[in-house]
């Protein structure tokens, strides 16, 4: 194929491409009538944060999709935005903006291609199947076309697949590797399944865990499509505000987002309450991928033993367990999911610096920050809860 044929275009809002075309390069996969591999690259998820005002006009994410066509067919896009902030991305570059803006440069505005809010690894270059390796190609230097048209610092795509990371690295962007911690499932028949696999201290740790959470005088439920009512988000979103208020000062997300995700995505999405005397007291918000349960967002108007951790890691293991899934992502940071199972794991970026003498600096650091990233995994693994060969371990 000729590269002189594609035709790169940016477009200010997902209203201006159809469902079909989007998806058939964000999640080709669901031709089958199964789920896509994650959500939150479909038109249906990006097209809620525009609708619901959580991204666009003075949020600091303005959407400045990338397609990529071939003799007029859709092969390729992304959701790239204009940053104007470093919030909402959880692979953290202000160290970054503060030593370019201490040297005199402007850090922003910078472009991500990302999904907002959203610390799950996904495809971030979305290509239909067969137009891989151009599509790829198409999108990597449009964005860097647009990044050095209008002379901004740099562009960041941020958790991309390994198999983006190793393909962007040969075209000159630079990598740079983070971690997160994510349960995976070892064929498991159920949770009891899943503790028979761990040493004997975290086996009992866990059921003692689970049994004082299931002690705050309630039931737990689990909800999902037609199950959760429109109701159900007025409690939600007191939990989403309080968390969002102690971590990020304000809500990243708007209340209508809920109210369109409810109308929209009502099957993508697994909800996690809490009750008492017909009132919710905490709940947890997943979604829901062909492969993988995500953990989003956690809240609650009570507070009451290990509550978190029954609602976040071990209802979506659970669930995962139930569906067939292959792991749980619970989302950024948290050493502490290391003794509930969930195990470290490496996530991936890509960047591109405009100014040569800054990207080499970034460059020599982030080599060592790779190094560093490995070591830690390594020895965190070791750290582990499950059951190591000492036959001990296994009584």
């Amino acid at each position: 194929m000729d590269q002189a044929q594609i035709e790169v275009q940016v477009l200010g809002s997902l209203s201006q491409i159809s469902a079909a075309d989007w998806d058939s390069c964000a999640c080709p996969e669901t031709a089958d009538g199964g789920r896509p591999l994650d959500p939150f690259t479909t038109h249906r998820f990006l097209l809620a944060l525009e609708e619901s005002g959580s991204v666009g006009r003075g949020t600091g994410w303005q959407p400045q999709y990338l397609t990529a066509y071939l003799d007029g067919l859709l092969i390729a896009a992304a959701p790239l935005y204009a940053k104007s902030h470093s919030q909402g991305e959880y692979i953290f570059d202000h160290s970054w903006a503060h030593a370019y803006e201490s040297a005199g440069g402007r850090y922003y505005p910078k472009l991500q291609i990302a999904v907002p809010f959203t610390p799950a690894t996904g495809r971030r270059f979305l290509v239909r199947p067969g137009y891989e390796a151009i599509g790829m190609s198409a999108l990597v230097q449009g964005a860097v076309q647009l990044a050095a048209d209008n002379r901004v610092s740099s562009l960041h795509a941020t958790f991309c697949t390994e198999a983006e990371a190793l393909a962007g690295a040969e075209m000159g962007l630079l990598t740079r590797s983070s971690q997160q911690f994510h349960w995976l499932n070892d064929t498991y028949s159920d949770f009891d399944g899943f503790l028979a696999a761990l040493s004997s201290r975290k086996r009992k740790n866990i059921r003692k865990e689970r049994a004082q959470a299931c002690d705050f005088g309630g039931e737990i439920r689990t909800l999902t499509g037609s199950d959760i009512q429109p109701e159900h988000w007025d409690t939600f979103w007191q939990f989403y505000q309080d968390t969002g208020a102690r971590k990020w000062g304000s809500p990243y997300l708007t209340r209508q987002f809920f109210d369109i995700a409810h109308e929209t995505m009502a099957d993508d999405m697994a909800l996690v309450l809490a009750e008492r005397d017909g009132y919710a007291v905490a709940g947890a918000l997943n979604f829901i991928g062909r492969e993988t349960l995500y953990g989003r967002y956690w809240g609650c108007t009570e507070h009451h033993p290990c509550l978190h951790f029954e609602l976040c890691y071990y209802r979506a293991i659970d669930f995962a367990i139930a569906h067939g899934l292959a792991r749980v992502e619970a989302g950024a940071q948290g050493e502490h999911k290391l003794a509930r199972g969930y195990l470290p794991v490496r996530t991936h970026s890509l960047h591109w610096i405009g100014d040569p003498g800054f990207a080499d600096a970034v460059s020599k650091y982030l080599d060592a920050e790779g190094r560093a990233v490995g070591e830690e995994i390594e020895i965190l693994t070791d750290y582990g809860p499950f059951r190591k060969s000492n036959p001990e371990e296994q009584q």
